[in-house]
């Protein structure tokens, strides 16, 4: 039987950044258009948050039986370290999903059915990332899943949920958080090239190779940073995302140094935290602009 400590290092906190941070942008959007909602936003909070967890358990699971979790580097896995069962760990993922639909229904009944679509559409696939007979996630299209999930319908759903319409204020910082949220993948998927390559799990990180990832995660960090200055045309204090800058380049230097295995497992806490602060700047900043 797994431990509390051992469920919550399974839910794998530090991602939990990567549902935290679209949201806060997209409620700094809303507010630069003058519709703040803080109800719908702790709704908005509430579906990423269940939405993420749900998504690492059923991760968690898909790899464990598959086998692709038995000999990896990194944080615990439930099922890869046979600390709870398939089951369990499967039931996990289905409750916390579920969770976050009916947290989505009650903001779809006080928006717009339409986000019915979105949500739907998120609740598969968090599911077929790593679920089901060909999973996406193994076909190197996670960190389109990603930027698609928790960069643009994050973003721009939390902010249309409070503001029912959208401004390019809010695109840009919906593509520049899903670019950090990629770039939190491609750090994962970067240090499980071995482990990837012998099981089979074809990743990005694994059709692209060690250096071309390297370099596509800078890439990712300097794209949200260049989205960040130019939302200046929408209002100065956009530059407040740059107080992530200190640690984006913290880990961008680690990646680059050609550092593999465990020597990249700080890069997951760093890029986590980036986007975390990046969030938490722009999305004040664009507040104070509207």
């Amino acid at each position: 039987m797994a431990t509390p400590a051992q469920w919550i290092e399974g839910a794998r906190p530090r991602t939990l950044p990567a549902a935290i941070s679209p949201v806060l942008v997209g409620t700094g959007a809303a507010a630069y258009l003058d519709s703040f909602v803080w109800w719908k936003a702790l709704l908005a909070l509430g579906v990423a948050l269940a939405l993420q967890i749900g998504v690492n358990y059923a991760n968690d699971y898909s790899d464990g039986i598959r086998g692709t979790d038995e000999n990896r580097v990194g944080p615990l896995r439930l099922v890869g370290s046979k600390v709870a069962t398939p089951r369990a760990v499967k039931t996990a993922a289905f409750t916390c999903l579920g969770i976050g639909a009916a947290l989505g229904i009650v903001l779809c009944a006080t928006t717009t059915w339409w986000l019915l679509v979105a949500g739907a559409a998120s609740l598969l696939g968090a599911w077929f990332y790593t679920g089901g007979k060909k999973p996406y996630g193994y076909r190197a299209l996670g960190e389109v899943s990603v930027f698609l999930f928790f960069g643009l319908v994050a973003v721009l759903g939390t902010t249309y949920a409070q503001a029912e319409t959208l401004h390019w204020s809010a695109i840009a910082g919906a593509v520049s958080v899903g670019s950090i949220a990629c770039a939190l993948l491609v750090a994962n998927n970067l240090r499980d090239i071995p482990t990837d390559t012998e099981t089979g799990k074809r990743t990005l990180a694994v059709v692209l190779g060690a250096a071309l990832s390297r370099r596509f995660y800078a890439a990712l960090i300097a794209l949200a940073f260049v989205l960040a200055a130019v939302s200046v045309i929408a209002t100065p204090w956009t530059l407040l995302a740059f107080i992530a800058l200190p640690l984006a380049i913290k880990s961008t230097r680690i990646i680059l140094s050609n550092a593999v295995g465990p020597a990249l497992i700080p890069v997951l806490k760093f890029t986590g935290l980036t986007e975390l602060l990046y969030a938490i700047g722009l999305g004040i900043g664009l507040a104070l602009g509207g």
